[in-house]
């Protein structure tokens, strides 16, 4: 019998995507060069426990797994080389309640997994806290050979050829080093170690810049993707300062490259409130964010009055207003829907996850008020024009 893997929990919430957009397409509205017709999507799908709620309300397979509701939407294919951490521990379970799982993932960390609410684990400890421990594990950040698959430019021309987004990752600039050490020391390090953050930025940084350098110079790359989730309601866990100083060069280094040659989208997953280091970001080349989160004050309806087509979203819609009545549902969707659909740039869609006790039933009713006002707004913008 196989051995388990946290992530073999997280793969149970796995949604059934199909692409109604090609890529020429997606390109041009993010970018904000052409705007024929709005997109729509679902980003991650239903949390923890909300699929075993719905199929007590009735639910058919086809709606849990999502493919029985209407998107408008691309797909992306991820080119499969490494730019992270390569090598390590392979992940297993060390121990299993009806409440949690506690395993060994690669990076060699203890981590929990509370069941009933959770889609990532909790670390419980970390490899680095001084330099030594950051040495005795850079080779993790090596180049080699053994970051491409043996089949990756087949599998990205294919993608190019088939109207997928070809799109790359890179670790995030606060993110890598947060899950090294912890949010607490990474933060800290910042300021009382900056030379270990910059030697682990350096390090990653030329490693994946000569992994993409070999990708792009053989299939054209169209997004780039970081994920950072490094802000909370109340703010990020890095200021403007330090963005500048640290991550800017880490990204620039990584994106200009890209850029120039004909790369398009540079997009950055963070959770909670970044107002405050959004000019940061765009100085660092993000020009995409998800998944704009209501809850932590994030409004794309500003956001965009603010910064026009520099920045392009994907998410923005109140996850939470799903468990609310549905005329609250319909004010959230008047409110944001109609000038985005003007404004092009956006990949409409919840902010992350669908939450528990979000009813059946207002998901329906969500699906098709979308539907209803994209289709309005559409044919009103197509007849004034």
């Amino acid at each position: 019998m196989p051995t388990r893997r946290i992530s073999d929990i997280h793969e149970t919430l796995a949604i059934k995507r199909s692409m109604e957009v090609r890529r020429e397409e997606y390109l041009d509205y993010m970018t904000f060069r052409s705007n024929l017709r709005p997109l729509f999507t679902e980003i991650f799908g239903p949390l923890v426990g909300l699929k075993d709620e719905w199929r007590t309300q009735g639910a058919t397979e086809s709606e849990v797994d999502m493919s029985a509701f209407r998107y408008r939407r691309p797909m992306w294919a991820n080119v499969p080389v490494n730019t992270g951490w390569i090598g390590g521990e392979t992940e297993c379970i060390l121990e299993e309640t009806d409440d949690y799982l506690v395993a060994r993932d690669t990076y060699g960390r203890t981590v929990k997994l509370i069941k009933s609410s959770a889609t990532l684990p909790l670390p419980l400890d970390h490899p680095v806290h001084t330099m030594d421990d950051w040495l005795r594990i850079k080779p993790h950040y090596q180049f080699s050979e053994d970051r491409f698959d043996a089949h990756w430019e087949q599998e990205a021309r294919q993608a190019r050829k088939d109207g997928l987004v070809v799109s790359a990752s890179i670790p995030g600039g606060f993110d890598e080093p947060r899950q090294l050490m912890g949010e607490e020391a990474a933060c800290l390090a910042l300021v009382e170690q900056p030379e270990l953050i910059q030697d682990m930025l350096g390090t990653i940084g030329e490693m994946a810049f000569r992994v993409l350098d070999r990708v792009t110079r053989t299939v054209q790359l169209d997004q780039l993707n970081v994920h950072e989730d490094f802000a909370g309601k109340s703010g990020p866990l890095i200021g403007p300062r330090h963005i500048l100083m640290f991550m800017k060069p880490y990204y620039r280094h990584i994106w200009d490259m890209l850029a120039e040659r004909g790369t398009r989208l540079f997009s950055i997953d963070t959770d909670g409130n970044v107002d405050s280091v959004l000019p940061a970001l765009l100085e660092c080349g993000i020009n995409v964010m998800l998944p704009m989160e209501p809850a932590a004050g994030m409004d794309i309806v500003k956001v965009r009055a603010q910064y026009g087509t520099r920045l392009a979203f994907v998410g923005g819609l109140d996850k939470h207003v799903l468990r609310r009545q549905q005329d609250e549902i319909v004010a959230e969707l008047e409110y944001k829907v109609p000038p985005m659909v003007r404004s092009g740039g956006c990949l409409l869609g919840l902010d992350h996850r669908i939450p528990n006790g979000t009813p059946l039933k207002n998901y329906h009713f969500y699906i098709s008020k979308v539907w209803e006002i994209l289709e309005r707004e559409t044919q009103a913008q197509h007849a004034g024009s």
